[in-house]
């Protein structure tokens, strides 16, 4: 095919995409807009003059090209799905609402439209509004198991609620298969749970992990073996202490995932002088690119100019204020962050970082109970594999404590939830903030909330999930037995 004219729209517009591509917005902006002069009824150059000032948050503008864009192709779903991220991430509810009922009126027949809308009702806490949307996609997809889990993972079942003979139904149902069936199973366990009907909550969960094990193993000694790997990369290192929080230093919340650091990032969240980040997972994927681990030649840190190291948090600072909008201090909670506790600690001297802790037990049946994205977490589905996960993770704190003593915060679940407020007062301090009484205003998050415990993190905070493990002690019995003497 020949190329475009270089002069002509198009190969001035294919200029503008590969500079976009390569991060050089305000070149591709600049070619962007003397191409409207030339072509203003042109649509997609409308959109890319959104998507630059999208990801420069400038979410008016952004916002403007894409109403223009949209008036010249209404049909095109691209636009509209630009639209749910843009008012998504600006926390523009209505007007993200708006996109996804645009993107349902252009494919009313299919079901991902209205299940993304009912997912998002239920992020921003309208759950009324999200079991009702769930129902219309249900209407056209009543075997959809997945549809059921997000339904249900939204609201507490009763014990008696129509929905659970509903969902038996629909697992008999010739289409409730591979996913659909896994994901039936997984709501039928929750549902279960929520009920009291306990003994009958392995019976759904059992074949639910199963089948998602087989479809994505887990690999126990290639996790330890790049869990080992990345700690050798601190031999030899002499760790600073931490210095005073600056304005912008952040606050690292970690632990295994449903241990509760959703809940400690959301009191965090409530002081005025702080961003919720959620799991950003920037300094992980940087912190490997910059040590080029995994790969041939990994650069231990001890080989590392400091001023190289200072670069790298820097950078990670600007990045994530760049995504959150904000230069203020802001949480990240992504999950893995105590890997890189050394790490931060040389590169963010003023981050504070906040280790969950939780009986294991209860982490590891939470985790069994739930759902992860396709292909995350592989550990999950296997009580044996969970233990070996748990055990690294110990193992990785034991490594850090004897490292860096007083180098992170340790808070306990079972504390926090059983007296909150000497432990919410202990956390605030440990996270180098000054006290604000709205930290203790728990059980009223607002805004999105993106985390498996969509539902749970806008209740109060309460302790009925403590030794949750003990009503299946028998079931849990290989991952109790594997863990040895860690439980203690």
């Amino acid at each position: 095919m020949a190329k475009a004219d270089p002069n002509s729209v198009q190969g001035r517009f294919d200029v503008a995409q590969a500079l976009q591509s390569r991060g050089r917005l305000a070149e591709a902006r600049a070619i962007l807009q003397a191409l409207l002069l030339r072509a203003p009824k042109v649509a997609q150059i409308h959109f890319q003059l959104g998507q630059i000032a999208a990801a420069e948050q400038q979410t008016d503008q952004a916002a403007t090209h894409y109403q223009n864009a949209a008036a010249l192709a209404p049909a095109e779903p691209a636009i509209p799905r630009a639209e749910v991220l843009l008012h998504s991430a600006a926390g523009n509810e209505d007007a993200a609402l708006a996109a996804h009922d645009r993107l349902i009126a252009l494919a009313p027949e299919q079901v991902k439209p209205r299940a993304d809308k009912a997912l998002y009702l239920q992020q921003i806490g309208r759950f009324d509004a999200a079991r009702a949307e769930f129902r219309r996609a249900l209407k056209r997809a009543p075997w959809d198991g997945e549809l059921y889990r997000l339904m249900v993972g939204g609201e507490k079942i009763a014990p008696n609620a129509p929905v659970i003979a509903e969902m038996q139904k629909a697992l008999r149902h010739p289409r409730c298969t591979g996913r659909a069936r896994i994901h039936m199973n997984f709501a039928l366990a929750k549902a279960m749970d929520d009920a009291g009907r306990h003994e009958r909550v392995f019976t759904y969960l059992r074949p639910a992990n199963a089948d998602t094990r087989a479809a994505h193993p887990y690999d126990p000694k290639a996790w330890e073996a790049e869990v080992d790997g990345w700690l050798r990369l601190f031999d030899g290192m002499e760790f600073d202490a931490p210095t005073a929080p600056a304005a912008d230093s952040p606050i690292f919340v970690t632990g295994l995932p449903r241990s509760g650091t959703t809940l400690v990032e959301q009191i965090l969240a409530r002081h005025s002088a702080v961003t919720a980040g959620e799991e950003m997972n920037l300094l992980r994927r940087m912190a490997y690119s910059r040590l080029n681990y995994p790969g041939a030649e990994p650069r231990a840190l001890v080989d590392l100019p400091r001023a190289d190291v200072r670069s790298l948090g820097e950078t990670y600072v600007a990045a994530a204020q760049k995504r959150l909008g904000t230069q203020a201090r802001f949480t990240d909670k992504s999950i893995q962050s105590y890997l890189m506790t050394g790490l931060i600690r040389q590169a963010i001297p003023g981050a504070r970082i906040i280790v969950v802790r939780r009986d294991p037990r209860d982490v590891a049946l939470s985790i069994y109970k739930n759902v992860f994205a396709e292909g995350t977490h592989r550990y999950a589905y296997d009580l044996e594999d969970l233990a070996h996960y748990c055990s690294v993770f110990l193992r990785v704190l034991d490594y850090w404590r004897d490292r860096l003593p007083g180098g992170f915060e340790e808070i306990r679940y079972e504390d926090l939830v059983a007296d909150p407020e000497p432990q919410i007062r202990a956390l605030v301090s440990a996270a180098g903030l000054d006290w604000e009484d709205a930290c203790l205003e728990t059980g009223t998050t607002s805004g999105r909330v993106r985390t498996l415990s969509i539902y749970q993190v806008r209740q109060p905070i309460y302790a009925s999930s403590r030794r949750a493990w003990e009503r299946h002690a028998e079931e849990m019995a290989p991952f109790i037995t594997a863990m040895g003497d860690r439980l203690s």
